[in-house]
């Protein structure tokens, strides 16, 4: 891992700092804090016995088009099989209560993704059973937003580039807070927390690597796809299903996201549900972006106050 300077400091979500803004997140740093949570021990938990979570998944499956793509009983047995032997530590929970509370699209993110990610992965990698199991670690994909104020994850017009780089700021803070609680850098979990906004041409973020890891992939096709058909505070209608799946094949195009992750999740949205390799993408695009997308729109800053004095912009603290 190459060295990066930390612009925003890394917070656990009851406010303990683990590395502050300006530190380099190097390896030996990074050794650092998890021997620091040494004496710590973070027990892990059933993610399905925790709360209402299992109930409210199956409802957000339940919904188009996931119904579609979990439309196969046998299926959706399966991948509730397996995501019941999910075990996650603590803090990682509690962060999906945070978010329930706070924030509600992303708490049905984080969820539908682990969901929809273990299916492409089953397809991908049926005869591998510790692969499929890897993608569950997407209940913790976007983890690191606890260190997002919660006023940026919300806003409904568009961010300043401050706020987009403290939002950005959730792939490394993830993946050091991840790497502190299960005591390993080199975790799945923390990895895809760290990487799920790579892109195979190196033109993603935070570190503009090339990815080529297909668990990881499968979590940022995962992410991507659900990211467009749902409402945000920044796009107050969806992408269509179909338009959604035609961004997508636009960006395995651009050598941006893997061809194969892409057949998987267009075969897991046919009704007769062919192996990916079968499966043929047609590239043609017939839909349009939903009206009032501010997604990519960047304001400008407003660095001053009603008395033309200098606004301070606070850093993130959860």
């Amino acid at each position: 891992m190459s060295d990066q300077t930390l612009v925003h400091p890394v917070r656990t979500l009851d406010n303990r700092l683990l590395l502050p803004a300006g530190a380099e997140l190097s390896g030996e740093t990074l050794d650092d804090v998890i021997s620091s949570s040494r004496a710590t021990s973070h027990q892990a938990y059933s993610l399905f016995q925790h709360g209402s979570v299992k109930e409210d998944l199956l409802d957000f499956l339940s919904e188009p088009p996931y119904r579609v793509v979990f439309a196969d009983r046998e299926v959706r047995s399966g991948i509730v099989n397996l995501m019941d032997r999910v075990d996650l530590v603590g803090p990682v929970l509690e962060s999906l209560d945070y978010f329930k509370k706070h924030d509600p699209y992303t708490y049905r993110h984080i969820l539908v993704v682990s969901a929809l990610s273990t299916v492409l992965a089953k397809n991908m990698f049926s005869v591998h059973q510790d692969r499929i199991e890897e993608a569950a670690t997407g209940p913790s994909h976007d983890f690191g937003k606890v260190c997002v104020p919660l006023d940026i994850l919300k806003k409904a017009t568009p961010l300043t580039q401050t706020e987009r780089d403290i939002l950005k700021h959730h792939t490394v803070a993830g993946y050091v807070l991840l790497s502190y609680y299960l005591k390993d850098k080199q975790n799945p979990a923390a990895m895809v927390a760290r990487d799920h906004h790579e892109r195979r041409d190196g033109s993603g973020y935070p570190r503009g690597v090339r990815i080529m890891d297909p668990m990881v992939e499968i979590v940022v096709v995962s992410d991507i796809y659900d990211a467009l058909i749902s409402t945000r505070p920044y796009r107050p209608i969806s992408y269509d299903n179909r338009t959604a799946l035609e961004e997508i094949t636009a960006m395995a195009e651009r050598h941006e996201i893997s061809w194969d992750v892409v057949k998987a999740l267009v075969a897991s949205n046919r009704e007769d549900k062919p192996h990916f390799t079968e499966c043929e993408v047609s590239t043609e695009r017939r839909g349009a972006p939903p009206p009032g997308n501010l997604y990519g729109v960047t304001a400008e800053e407003d660095n001053h106050t009603s008395d033309g004095t200098r606004k301070k912009i606070k850093a993130p603290r959860h």
